[in-house]
């Protein structure tokens, strides 16, 4: 170790840098990963005062312990992180990492190492796999010291990992799942048997920090209605997600008083849709609905879209599987103008630590943070708490911690807890324009926050 490294050891060490300092510093003089975890982990770092960045979010009540001499818990998390999920997955991944080194990779006694699953292949263009994610799921689950799974992006795949880790008694935490059916039933929205078909244990396992897509669904149909929009064409990918909020904004479209003209999937694999829009332009809506992700070739419908009914001829509305940089990417100039909702607020619009938490990843990752990571942060500070308040290397007791979560200050203002079916009861919600930014370029703008 050369004296530069001895010297960054020592500031560490009597407390003249924090840890997300000596971090930094320490990647920048090329320690590796394993040095600079060894250090942090040391008893003599353990024992200096909580990372200031701790006491922020979350449960204020529950004391943070930065003590770890009682050895190892890992966290895993398992999403697509290549392909068009490139920035979207890195992005949470890199929320992960800042949260744990906010709380010192430290909880409950336990110093806590984390590993990124890519759940994602190349055949999919990055997007989930069934057999990958089953497979990230049994990784984890034979892991004696993997006491939480962050999973999955893709309400699909949530299907597939749920009833193995429900199995193992493993808390699984999502930062975007949306589909009710995971923890409830909605009349027409969601299949027979649901959400039971995935807990074969008949114990509540899995939780999410986003709202779920009846929500959504619901509070961009008000906004569609209350703009004035009455006439309203749905399509969807055919995927979980899409046509599970697809559904939910026909049913509330509906009760308002408007009119659908009609309601199909679309194949996300065409290579062009001008025939499905030539039908739709000849219908006439005032709004297109489309309930889809971005690996879904949205940004080609929206194209074809634009090709024939312009934004003041039918608007655009989407839901949260569009906001990211690759939806707009895809669609260029046709997607200046089109609506996307949101269950909170895009980083520029974030106050207090939230502010913080989105300067400091845009810093970290050399651009502005997916709108979804911030949701990556708050489910790694629910697992860290939960670690607190159990101070065991035990899967039950921590699950039990984590859904018992309640009072959490959040990053996006307010506080929300868990209900019993494993979802928040925030209903934090907002439509989003894409727009040019200062700097001349498409991004999210923020419209108006919106209500069910």
């Amino acid at each position: 170790m050369d004296s530069r490294a001895t010297r960054l050891v020592a500031q560490l060490n009597s407390g003249a840098i924090d840890r997300r300092t000596f971090v930094v510093r320490a990647a920048a003089l090329g320690l590796g990963t394993g040095f600079i975890g060894a250090m942090l982990r040391s008893g003599s770092v353990a024992a200096q005062d909580e990372p200031t960045k701790a006491n922020q979010i979350g449960n204020p009540a529950i004391e943070h312990i930065t003590t770890t001499d009682k050895g190892v818990i890992r966290f895993y998390s398992s999403w697509p992180l290549t392909g068009s999920y490139e920035q979207l997955g890195g992005d949470a991944v890199e929320a992960i990492k800042m949260a744990l080194e906010d709380y010192g990779n430290a909880a409950g006694g336990f110093a806590i190492e984390y590993q990124a699953l890519d759940d994602g292949i190349a055949a999919n263009n990055g997007g989930w796999d069934a057999g990958k994610e089953s497979e990230n799921a049994n990784k984890v689950i034979n892991d004696a010291d993997a006491m939480v799974y962050f999973a999955t992006y893709n309400s699909g795949a949530a299907k597939i990992s749920i009833p193995i880790t429900n199995g193992a008694g493993l808390a699984q935490i999502s930062y975007a799942n949306t589909y009710p059916g995971l923890t409830k039933a909605i009349e027409g929205a969601t299949d027979e048997g649901e959400p039971g078909i995935y807990y074969p244990t008949g114990k509540q396992n899995y939780m999410r920090t986003v709202p779920a897509d009846d929500i959504q669904g619901a509070a961009g149909a008000n906004w569609a209605f209350g703009q004035g929009k009455k006439m309203a064409y749905i399509i969807d990918d055919n995927s979980l997600y899409g046509k599970g909020v697809a559904s939910v904004f026909d049913i509330k479209f509906k009760e308002l008083g408007g009119e659908v003209l009609g309601f199909e999937s679309y194949d996300p694999k065409a290579t062009d849709y001008q025939s499905l829009m030539t039908k739709i332009a000849d219908l006439g809506p005032d709004i297109l609905y489309m309930g889809a992700t971005v690996d879904s070739n949205a940004s080609k419908v929206l194209l074809d879209l634009r090709s024939l009914l312009s934004n003041d001829e039918c608007a655009f509305l989407g839901p949260d599987g569009l906001i990211n940089q690759a939806f707009i990417d895809g669609a260029g100039d046709a997607a200046e103008g089109a609506n996307v909702t949101f269950a909170g607020f895009p980083p520029n619009e974030l106050k207090g630590p939230g502010a913080d938490y989105a300067t400091r990843m845009t810093e970290r990752l050399g651009h502005s943070p997916d709108a979804y990571a911030v949701y990556a942060y708050e489910c790694t500070a629910v697992a860290i708490q939960a670690i607190d308040k159990a101070q065991e290397k035990d899967r039950a007791k921590i699950l039990d911690a984590m859904l018992s979560t309640e009072g959490f200050a959040s990053l996006l203002g307010g506080s929300w807890s868990f209900l019993p079916s494993g979802d928040t009861d925030a209903l934090t919600m907002a439509v989003n324009r894409i727009e040019p930014n200062d700097e001349g370029n498409l991004d999210f703008t923020f419209l108006e926050a919106i209500g069910v």
